[in-house]
């Protein structure tokens, strides 16, 4: 075996050591959630695409008992919407310090910061990528966010990377076998 696929190896095995504490996973919204794309109705309202996949991924945490929090420094109707069809109870927006709320969080459900994930996507997350126990970012983050993370997402912010770090929690866990041999994620 090559010593990059030691190391390769090695990595995952940290990934996934990280990835079997979280008991909370804070998202960004746009560019993760969403493909970081805006746009306006003739009315002036925003509007917003998100991946089914996504939300079935995040259905399963939440299922598992695993909180799931949104952060954004942006407010936007269709996030609360969203995040009320899928169960998640925590939404935060407008925020322009991220680490600021996630001390409240912390404080409020007297969590270690070692157990909570975060998945970002542009210079604004980086501090708060640093302070959780498992970072992400999602494959078309800006490269300086990229640097410092546990993962990057193989698929795009908005295409699917929120359902990837979701799976790979559940299997982090031991709990992803059963949604396959239930066939059933809803």
């Amino acid at each position: 075996m090559s010593i990059c696929m030691i190391y390769l190896k090695r990595e995952l095995a940290n990934v996934l050591e990280k990835a079997k504490k979280i008991r909370m996973l804070i998202l960004d919204v746009d560019g993760v959630m969403t493909d970081g794309g805006i746009i306006y109705s003739n009315s002036g309202e925003e509007l917003k695409s998100f991946h089914v996949r996504d939300g079935t991924g995040i259905k399963m945490l939440i299922r598992e008992g695993i909180k799931v929090v949104i952060i954004s420094g942006r407010k936007s109707r269709s996030v609360d919407y969203r995040a009320q069809e899928l169960g998640i109870k925590e939404v935060y927006q407008g925020v322009k310090d991220k680490v600021e709320v996630f001390k409240e969080i912390l404080k409020k459900y007297k969590i270690d910061p070692q157990q909570v994930g975060f998945v970002g996507d542009d210079l604004i997350d980086i501090p708060l990528l640093l302070r959780v126990g498992f970072s992400a970012v999602v494959a078309d983050a800006i490269e300086e966010v990229k640097q410092n993370v546990d993962y990057i997402t193989k698929n795009p912010g908005g295409r699917g990377a929120v359902r990837e770090i979701c799976d790979l929690i559940l299997k982090s866990q031991g709990k992803w076998e059963k949604y396959l041999v239930r066939g059933k994620t809803n």
